[in-house]
């Protein structure tokens, strides 16, 4: 019973993501999560499927990859009652007065090499972790950040998706437990 209703939900949440052919380059099929989240009845699913499975993780924060994984980790977050830490693109963390941050670089999908930030004190040594964002594509943003978040010295307990586009095996770059609530796979 519970099972056949997780597969509602994730059939529901599959019809409230557009898809924009062509974007950001030709023959990419992009998985807008934005309508899902502006969706009351898909931001409840989002929150409520997370949270059922998160509960009695011991997670003790969440780690939220700009900009969706801000949206969705603040929000599990509050629900998990633990903090919350934003993984930003260089540059856009506040510095100076002794506050630092830590970078990675990694290749992207679409576009040349990027890098992400974090504090160097948002985290402490085995800390256990969530890692949360909308999408896993090619797992390149993902193992960045889960880079950073070991250079802490914490644990990631798992990585966790709304989306996953199993054909460009993201999967295979990350080396943690991982949960996706819906895959697009083959278009």
């Amino acid at each position: 019973m519970a099972e056949h209703q997780n597969c509602e939900k994730a059939n529901r949440i599959k019809e409230l993501i557009r898809t924009i052919p062509d974007y950001p380059c030709k023959g990419i099929m992009f998985r807008d999560v934005s309508t899902l989240l502006a969706s009351a009845e898909g931001l409840q699913l989002v929150a409520d499927l997370f949270y059922e499975k998160y509960k009695d993780a011991q997670i003790q924060k969440i780690v939220g990859i700009e900009a969706r994984g801000f949206v969705l980790g603040a929000l599990l977050a509050y629900k998990l009652n633990i903090g919350f830490v934003m993984v930003r693109k260089a540059g856009k963390l506040p510095v100076g007065n002794g506050v630092e941050v830590i970078q990675e670089s990694y290749e992207m999908e679409y576009r040349d090499k990027t890098t992400i930030e974090m504090h160097k004190d948002a985290l402490v040594k085995d800390e256990k972790v969530l890692i949360i964002d909308d999408l896993l594509a090619t797992g390149g943003t993902a193992a960045a950040c889960a880079a950073l978040v070991e250079r802490l010295g914490a644990v990631v307990v798992e990585c966790a998706f709304i989306v996953e586009l199993p054909d460009l095996h993201g999967r295979q770059k990350l080396k943690y437990p991982m949960h996706t609530l819906v895959a697009f796979e083959g278009d």
